[in-house]
């Protein structure tokens, strides 16, 4: 068992109010992703009583303790509400944003979003690090850095939606692979279109 740490740095939102959880409650740690509160119990420390949140995470068969009057400045929260797993998935139907940076300063970039626990980053993560078959291959990094991205999106859809991990996964890669089918049609009509004037202004020049 653990005892959870203050979290430092990892998002500039602020909790706007006190968050009180209850037991059988799904929430999400910034640190370990979606997680379920099993009881609130008071425990001795150095001499003093603190009330402390269970929490268990069934992935990682791993029990954290976090103090109750420190739950929110951990980033501790409830899950995702319908309006932010809405927008989560428009996210995914955007186009990758790739900033043209040295990948180390990429990769801490993306730490930071999935570190943060907010859904909505973590969907920008799993959006720019897809890649269909028909695109390069990932590297490791890469790789490892989507897989996780790509895991706690998925954790949190089925906890939101009460479904298995497998029809949550399968939502998720239905909107990315069709999202990406669109644009790959939509760059392909507009190379031809692009084509066909080149050839109409050759003819004109002739």
């Amino acid at each position: 068992m653990a005892t959870a740490p203050i979290r430092k740095g990892t998002t500039k939102r602020k909790p706007s109010k006190v968050q009180v959880f209850k037991p059988k409650q799904f929430i999400v740690y910034p640190a370990h992703g979606v997680g379920q509160v099993t009881a609130v119990e008071k425990e001795t420390v150095a001499g003093f009583d603190i009330e402390v949140y269970v929490v268990s995470f069934e992935q990682e068969k791993m029990i954290l303790r976090v103090p109750t009057n420190k739950a929110s400045l951990s980033g501790m929260r409830s899950l995702s509400n319908e309006n932010i797993l809405k927008d989560s998935f428009t996210t995914l139907k955007g186009r990758a944003r790739i900033k043209r940076t040295m990948w180390s300063r990429r990769a801490q970039e993306y730490e930071g979003k999935i570190n943060s626990g907010e859904l909505i980053l973590i969907s920008e993560v799993v959006r720019d690090l897809y890649r269909t078959d028909a695109q390069p291959e990932q590297s490791y990094s890469e790789r490892q850095l989507y897989e996780r991205a790509l895991d706690r999106m998925v954790r949190e859809v089925a906890a939101i939606k009460k479904v298995d991990r497998d029809v949550a996964i399968e939502e998720i890669m239905d909107t990315l692979n069709t999202a990406r089918a669109k644009a790959a049609a939509k760059a392909a009509k507009e190379a031809a279109k692009n084509a066909d004037n080149d050839d109409g202004e050759e003819e004109a020049a002739a």
